[in-house]
């Protein structure tokens, strides 16, 4: 066997030199440190599926031959090392003498080990997955500084580029590499917070810093960005006097403040969103004091919300009313919302859609706080247009009242129809993902995108992939788990593609989807298996917590069907708006801010399932749910309870499939749902313990079952079996699944006879011998006495090997007619074998001589009788 070995603590040069080695020494295993720096441990954990990475305890045991050493000259022998075994070490820094005989050196002084591999890889032509080049790029900007370092050279900037040109994300790169500001920066950052001045300009906000620097403070662009992430202005200007001149840097958001004219007026340039300015002869004040002139005069008024907005008295409802009397203003009056005011304030407001979902449901005496959207979101007659289109974004209200700022009273309405018809530029700006996409994709699934795209476009169905692989794609987490939803024939364009294309297609017409089976040796690449198309869909549930029933409708609607706000992101893949991102319900907000949060207030009355995804999501992702959610969530609890066990049984299997699952069924318990799915199920710090043990024994011997059989097994293990009977039929759990639980509650039932000192080798096989080896390490991980645990051990790593040397043709031969003695003898001879009473054949057949005569002896008696 030949490996491939680093140092410990290994920073990302380290492992990313790992990769390399491999990909140019294929036959060698690149073997993962034990201790790496936290950013490379959380990148290996998010991407280990897609890398050849091998822990030391995961080798075979064969003796190691070969080994290359990268990024050190020192580390850590294999336990299968020898003085035969040769190596090579491949370092950046100078050669260390001396090195072990029969071992070669290769190394020369650029920024990172990485560059000199991948050197190789690129003349050598050997192919990346974009993971694998994301990494390599981490291992070179890491050791280089993204490039900045002193010993940074242009082999270095070469491999840079060349991995940016296959496939390696810079956006992934940016969220693992942290570098701090430098003190010098850190300290103009706090002047510039100190002396920042907010202004309004037209119904726009503009922030202007100011600070001195005696000293040449590098990269004060990089403080412009920061101080824009701190204040959110539409524009932003620095002035920095550095004794000799004042430097000016602007940055702008908005088509309104153009500070490429600003900057020109003061004597520099730039263009309309970054500009900047070297202004002498004057002072920080004067200088200040230009730029507010020259603002007044360039920025572009704003229209407001008064020039818009509905004006009189609008209609409004009280928290207290019901449904069914919003329902009949509604159609009293014709509105489509309704401000909802408690004690003269705003406390949200209700919409049609609102109204006749909760009126299909059955909750016509509902109170209307149940149902609406809650808050105090409202704007007032001066405010512009642009604020008005950012309040709808945020808070996705589509009605928004308009009250007075002096003394918050209810002036009129205003709404996004009223937007669209009078200020056609409030349209959200476009943003692509595309060069996302291209970097996330492999190469031949993002050519095979482009193509499908272009297909759908001729036959006039706009196309997107939408949910979790656009979430994640903003996370920079890899997910090629693709849903594509077509406005128009999904299954007419898979039929399309295939016809086009080759392979065959799996409708189903009732839900408008379509598997598009590719043929395996399209392009003589590896194969895509299948793409999954669905025709846009709107759901209608008949009542709470049944199926819904689907109609067909348009993208917007679609993603609104869907459970959180976080998975209604969609990407455009029509060649015209290709990779164009579409957030109607603030999905992108929600993920920046770590929020997981429903649509609409029934969407857990629809399915209370929904319920058990939010919390999955919620600790896979580091987020939290947000007040309201959880509030609905309570609020839907005794619906869980009339949901069919084999869909609570799919997203219990889900949450038992992530990395670790208890910290899920912690906030599941925390929120009271475990005894709305049956009474018997909790959480406690036992759960947590055995959780974390059974994850470290598969570690050391590998899953004998699925994980989720395991960790269900564990979670009912200290119930009695006819509590576990009733959690099995209230989950319809799976036979493999029921099997493993009962085995490990046999093994539990004889714990006590297990660790009794004293027990025969015999006695222990026959306890454990019917259980298969899921069962065997649920009990390890779960009983307390250590010496059931050597038993079950013993068993598993001897007793189960041993067999006797005679067979049933050997009891022929003795003169043994067939039948049920022969069961009986061989079992005793097992017995014997196991407690040591016999050890070799000859003995074996004087005991079964011994036992024949006995069964001829008690069947001969039996004749007499």
């Amino acid at each position: 066997m030949q490996a491939i070995l680093t140092h410990e603590h290994a920073d990302f040069d380290a492992v990313a030199s790992l990769l390399a080695a491999h990909k140019l020494h294929p036959e060698a295993v690149p073997v993962l440190p034990r201790q790496m720096n936290r950013n490379v441990r959380d990148f290996i954990t998010l991407y280990r599926d897609a890398l050849p990475f091998r822990r030391a305890d995961e080798l075979p045991r064969e003796r190691v031959d070969h080994v290359i050493v990268v990024d050190t000259q020192t580390f850590q022998a294999l336990r299968r090392m020898g003085p035969e075994t040769t190596g090579q070490f491949i370092d950046h820094h100078p050669k260390q003498e001396p090195i072990p005989a029969g071992w070669q050196f290769w190394g020369e002084e650029v920024g990172a080990t990485t560059t000199l591999l991948v050197e190789q890889i690129a003349e050598r032509h050997v192919s990346l997955t974009p993971v694998e080049a994301t990494l390599l790029l981490l291992g070179i900007y890491e050791d280089t500084g993204a490039l900045t370092y002193g010993t940074t050279t242009p082999r270095d900037a070469r491999c840079a580029a060349w991995l940016l040109e296959h496939g390696a994300n810079l956006d992934v790169v940016n969220r693992f590499l942290h570098h701090p500001l430098t003190p010098e920066q850190q300290a103009l950052y706090r002047q510039l917070v100190e002396n920042s001045h907010a202004y309004e300009f037209a119904g726009h906000s503009v922030i202007i810093a100011a600070a001195r620097s005696e000293e040449y403070v590098a990269e004060v662009s990089t403080l412009a960005h920061k101080l824009r992430d701190l204040y959110e202005p539409e524009a932003l200007f620095l002035l920095v006097d550095q004794g000799d001149r004042i430097q000016l840097v602007a940055r702008s958001t908005s088509d309104a403040i153009d500070v490429g004219e600003i900057a020109k007026e003061m004597g520099g340039g730039g263009h309309s969103r970054a500009a900047a300015a070297l202004l002498r002869g004057q002072t920080l004040e004067e200088a200040e004091q230009r730029l507010v002139d020259l603002l007044k005069r360039y920025v572009r008024p704003a229209v407001t919300v008064a020039e818009i907005m509905s004006r009189g008295q609008p209609q409004t409802v009280t928290p207290d009313m019901t449904v069914a009397e919003a329902a009949e203003r509604m159609q009293r009056y014709g509105f489509e919302g309704f401000p909802v005011v408690e004690d003269g304030q705003i406390v949200g407001m209700l919409t049609r859609r609102q109204v006749d979902r909760a009126l299909h449901h059955g909750l016509h005496n509902a109170p209307v706080r149940q149902v609406m959207h809650s808050g105090t979101v409202v704007v007032h007659p001066e405010d512009s247009v642009e604020h008005l289109q950012k309040v709808m974004i945020e808070h996705g209200w589509g009605q928004v009242p308009v009250v007075s700022a002096k003394d918050g009273r209810l002036l009129g309405i205003v709404t996004r129809t009223d937007l669209i018809k009078t200020w056609p530029g409030a349209s959200t700006p476009v943003r692509s993902l595309a060069s996302r996409m291209e970097g996330a994709l492999p190469p031949r699934l993002y050519s095979l995108l482009q193509e499908v795209g272009r297909t759908a476009h001729e036959l006039g169905y706009p196309l997107y992939a939408v949910g979790g692989f656009v979430r994640d794609l903003l996370l920079g987490v890899s997910n090629l788990d693709l849903d594509l939803v077509v406005e128009g024939d999904a299954i007419h364009l898979a039929h399309e593609l295939a016809r086009r294309k080759g392979g065959h297609v799996r409708s189903h017409r009732r839900f408008g989807t379509a598997k598009w089976i590719l043929p395996e040796d399209m392009d003589g690449e590896p194969p895509i298996p299948s793409l999954d198309f669905v025709t846009a869909r709107i759901e209608f549930y008949e009542h709470p917590t049944a199926l819904p029933t689907v109609e067909q409708s348009n993208i917007k609607q679609d993603l609104h069907r869907r459970d959180f706000t976080i998975n209604t992101l969609a990407i455009r893949l029509d060649p015209d708006h290709w990779g164009e991102l579409l957030d109607f319900y603030g999905g992108e907000r929600d993920l920046e801010e770590g929020l997981i949060r429903v649509l609409h207030s029934l969407s857990f009355v629809e399915d209370p399932t929904r319920i058990l995804r939010a919390v999955r999501f919620e600790q896979r992702l580091g987020f939290r749910i947000e007040p309201r959610t959880e509030e609905l969530i309570s609020n839907a609890l005794d619906l869980l309870e009339r949901v069919s066990g084999d869909r609570i049984r799919h997203e219990l299997t889900l949450i038992l499939q992530e990395q670790e699952p208890e910290r899920a069924l912690a906030r599941l318990a925390d929120l009271g749902v475990l005894p709305h799915i049956h009474p018997s199920l909790r959480y406690d710090e036992w759960i947590r313990d055995r959780f974390q043990r059974l994850r470290e024994a598969l570690e050391a011997d590998g899953a004998p079952e699925p994980i989720e059989d395991l960790y269900f097994a564990l979670w009912l293990y200290r119930l009695s079996a006819e509590e576990q009977g009733q959690v099995i039929e209230r989950l319809r759990l799976l036979s493999q699944t029921r099997k493993v639980i009962e085995q490990a509650r046999y093994l539990r039932d004889h714990e006590a006879e297990l660790a009794q000192n004293g027990l025969r080798p015999s006695r222990i096989y026959r306890i454990v011998h019917p259980t298969e080896p899921g069962a065997r390490m649920v009990f390890r991980v779960a009983t307390d006495s250590w010496l059931a645990r050597q038993r079950v051990a013993q068993y598993e790593q001897r007793l189960m090997h041993v067999t006797t040397e005679l067979d049933g043709h050997d009891l022929r031969r003795m003169g043994l007619k067939p039948g049920p003695a022969y069961r009986r003898i061989l079992d005793a001879l097992l017995d014997a074998r196991l407690d040591g009473r016999v050890s070799s054949r000859e003995e074996e057949e004087a005991l079964a001589r011994s036992l024949i005569a006995e069964e001829m002896e008690r069947a001969s008696s039996a004749e007499d009788r």
